[in-house]
């Protein structure tokens, strides 16, 4: 029977996942398929428990990464102090493990970019993607983290997935609008459309720029870097796919060939007319 793996989501159509894990297969010479499926989250669970025995793992972007934790037999401490989970590992129809890669690839893609302290750092937005990130700021050595929001009453879950951390770091949440931007990394998990000038310039004093989108690019914020370091939504990408790929096919992951492929596929976006 043929494996098979894909990315679910809704909107999924800007996904680089299949071109990632495709090449990855090219790369170790597996004759596996993976795709891109939209999924929306009222219809995720009957999804899921109607896949047969081909499928090998699921990808998960929004809105889905919080309500997969449920459909696993097991789940990660990362996956269940993050509350939310990103892959989802399958064997013979069975999903056997909820993962969070997004915590491991953020911290490796800072580190593969930036190898001085991590004190402190600001978080914008308050999502999965933000407690994810911020959990990582922890791992990296992050002692205060403040989570920077629209509406900071819907940022109580990031926050308590990052306090809770074992190593116990002091979490506040700000307004977007006008809070302190404060830290060695500011991470900036938001929209392009919200990075107004006023927040581009209050991240201005921080040594390092981790931008979690990968398209449009760059970003308000990425394109202010100058000579600050500045670690991408693909960077990030690829270091969590090359974990998931490891989880679906035990095979180690070909880091180089699905960054190029990465690199590629966002040059040709971007070249399209």
């Amino acid at each position: 029977m043929l494996a098979r793996c894909a990315v679910l989501g809704d909107p999924i159509a800007h996904s680089l996942s299949p071109v990632l894990h495709r090449a990855g297969y090219a790369a170790v010479g597996l004759d596996w398929e993976y795709d891109a499926v939209r999924v929306p989250e009222d219809g995720f669970t009957d999804f899921v428990r109607g896949l047969d025995a081909g499928w090998r793992g699921l990808s998960l972007t929004m809105p889905l990464k919080r309500k997969a934790l449920g459909l696993a037999r097991s789940v990660t401490a990362r996956a269940a102090l993050a509350g939310a989970a990103n892959t989802l590992v399958l064997r013979d129809g069975d999903v056997v493990l909820a993962d969070n890669t997004d915590l491991p690839g953020a911290a490796a893609a800072v580190r593969e970019r930036y190898d001085g302290p991590v004190r402190a750092a600001t978080v914008l937005g308050g999502g999965a993607t933000a407690a994810s990130t911020g959990l990582a700021m922890v791992d990296l050595g992050a002692t205060s983290v403040r989570l920077l929001v629209r509406t900071p009453d819907r940022a109580g879950e990031a926050a308590a997935a990052i306090a809770a951390h074992p190593a116990g770091p002091d979490v506040e949440v700000g307004s977007l609008a006008d809070g302190e931007v404060l830290g060695d990394v500011v991470v900036s998990t938001i929209p392009a459309g919200a990075q107004d000038d006023a927040l581009v310039a209050r991240c201005a004093g921080v040594p390092v720029l981790f931008e979690v989108i990968y398209d449009p690019w760059p970003t308000p914020i990425a394109a202010a870097a100058g000579d600050r370091v500045l670690v991408s939504g693909l960077d990030l990408l690829v270091h969590q796919a090359v974990l998931q790929f490891e989880l679906f096919t035990d095979v180690p992951g070909p880091l180089a060939a699905m960054r190029a492929a990465g690199e590629a596929a966002l040059v040709a976006r971007h070249a399209a007319p």
